[in-house]
C-alpha cells in the first residue's frame, strides 16, 4: 500500500510539474543576424555573453533566453516554422513570405527595430554608370528571398529587365555576405545589393560605390511565432517594452551601443571589425520600435513584382503589437 501511495505521489508531482505555467523555467529561443541593421539584438547578445542580459533582466528569474545566429531571412524563418525559434530579428520580407505560406498562421510583427542601412554597391571601375549597364551582369544578394534580393529583383524588373532565379538579363545570385566582399574584391561579381556592415565593408575595403540606398524602407522588425504570442501574452508584452526601452537607450548612447555592437559581431564572425566602419555603418541606420500596417503593402507589391508572391495577401492579422 505505501509503494502504491508513493506512486500515486509521483505521478500527482509530474502532472503538476507538467501544469506548470510555461513561463516558469521557459526557454526564450532568439534569433537574428551579424548586421549592424539588427542592432537591438547585437546589443542584447553581448550583454548577455557578460551575464548582464538586457532581456533577461527585464523578463524575470524564471525565462532564459537562448541566441541563434542566421545569416539571413528565410533561414530564419524556417526554423521559426520548425519551432525552432520563438522570436527574431528580421527583414519584413521574408516575414511576410512566411506569413503568406502559412496563410496568416505563423508569424506575427509586434515591433520595428531598423530603418535604412540597405544600398546597392557597385564596382568602382565604372563598368556600371547607369541602370542599363547593368544588363549581362552578376548582382550578389544575402539570400534568394530575403529583404534585399527581393528588393534587388524588383528594382531590376521595374527598369525593364527580365529576372528568372536562374538567369534572365542580369544574373542575381544569392551569395552568404562573407563571400559577397571577396568575390566583389576579385570583381567576379559587378555588384551587391545588402545591409550594413557590409555595405559600409564594400566601400571601405574594396572601394565599392553605392549606386542605390533605401534610406527610408524597414530593414528590420521583430517577429514572433503566433503560437507563442497566444499562449504568453503576458511574457510577450514584456519582451515587447524591454525591446522598446533597448531601442530607446541605444539612441541616447549611440557610442556605448556602437561598441557592443562591434564586440558581438567580432565574437559571431571571429574576426576584428574596425570602430570606424561601425561608425560608418551607423549614419545609416534609425532605429524604432514603432510599427503600423501600411508601410508592408510596398514590399507584398516588390515580392510581387519579383515572383515571390502571387496571390492576394490579407495582412490584418501581420502587425500584432502584445
Amino acid at each position: 500500500m505505501t509503494i502504491v501511495k508513493n506512486i500515486s505521489l509521483i505521478a500527482a508531482l509530474l502532472w503538476a510539474c507538467s501544469s506548470a505555467p510555461a513561463t516558469d523555467g521557459m526557454i526564450l529561443r532568439f534569433g537574428h543576424f551579424p548586421n549592424v541593421t539588427h542592432a537591438q539584438a547585437l546589443v542584447a547578445h553581448s550583454l548577455s555573453r557578460q551575464g548582464k542580459g538586457w532581456f533577461e533582466q527585464r523578463l524575470g528569474p524564471e525565462v532564459e533566453v537562448h541566441w541563434f545566429v542566421y545569416n539571413a531571412g528565410p533561414s530564419a524563418m524556417e526554423a521559426l516554422f520548425a519551432g525552432s525559434l520563438d522570436v527574431s530579428y528580421v527583414g519584413p520580407s521574408p516575414a511576410l513570405n512566411a506569413y503568406a505560406r502559412s496563410r496568416g498562421e505563423e508569424v506575427r510583427a509586434i515591433a520595428g527595430a531598423t530603418i535604412g542601412g540597405s544600398a546597392l554597391v557597385v564596382q568602382p571601375d565604372g563598368r556600371i554608370k547607369q541602370p542599363e549597364d547593368f544588363r549581362g551582369k552578376k548582382v550578389a544578394t544575402p539570400q534568394l528571398g530575403n529583404t534585399q534580393d527581393v528588393s534587388c529583383r524588383s528594382w531590376l524588373t521595374a527598369h525593364g529587365f527580365r529576372i528568372t532565379q536562374l538567369g534572365g538579363d542580369v544574373q542575381v545570385v544569392p551569395t552568404a555576405n562573407p563571400d559577397q566582399l571577396s568575390l566583389f574584391r576579385r570583381g567576379t561579381i559587378d555588384a551587391v545589393w545588402t545591409v550594413e556592415p557590409w555595405v559600409s565593408r564594400l566601400e571601405l575595403e574594396a572601394g565599392g560605390k553605392s549606386f542605390v540606398e533605401e534610406k527610408d524602407a524597414i530593414t528590420t522588425i521583430l517577429v514572433s511565432r503566433a503560437k507563442f504570442l497566444k499562449g504568453h501574452r503576458q511574457l510577450a508584452k514584456r519582451l515587447a517594452q524591454a525591446h522598446a526601452e533597448l531601442t530607446a537607450w541605444i539612441d541616447a548612447h549611440p557610442a556605448e551601443a556602437q561598441k557592443l555592437v562591434r564586440d558581438e559581431l567580432v565574437a559571431e564572425m571571429k574576426h576584428d571589425i574596425s570602430a570606424d566602419l561601425i561608425s560608418h555603418a551607423w549614419r545609416r541606420l534609425r532605429f524604432t520600435n514603432e510599427i503600423s500596417l501600411e508601410p508592408f503593402d510596398q514590399f507584398i507589391a516588390a515580392a510581387q513584382q519579383a515572383g515571390f508572391l502571387r496571390e492576394k495577401i490579407d495582412l490584418k492579422h501581420f502587425v500584432e503589437v502584445p
